[in-house]
């Protein structure tokens, strides 16, 4: 029994080639939704900042709140396909 889940198993394996551009494409993304995310929370600071002196904090964490959501479901994407494949 243990030979046919082995052969099972090897014949579900991905090879490495089959990936590789797939592998770079996420890289890629993976840079820019880092980028983004320290670009949205450089700006949603820079706003927060600004509206001290008016007593607006609500509209900002929730804007703060949505960069970082935004953030975390990029950086998830990548392993995920990658535990997939």
């Amino acid at each position: 029994m243990t030979a046919l889940h082995a052969l099972a198993a090897t014949q579900l394996a991905v090879n490495t080639d089959v990936t590789k551009e797939l592998d770079k494409i996420l890289g890629i993304i993976a840079w820019l939704v880092t980028a983004a995310g320290v670009a949205g929370l450089m700006i949603v600071g820079s706003r927060m900042a600004l509206a001290v002196k008016t007593g607006e904090f609500e509209e900002h964490l929730n804007q703060f709140l949505m960069v970082l959501g935004a953030c975390v479901i990029g950086a998830t994407a990548g392993p995920i396909v990658g535990f997939v494949l």
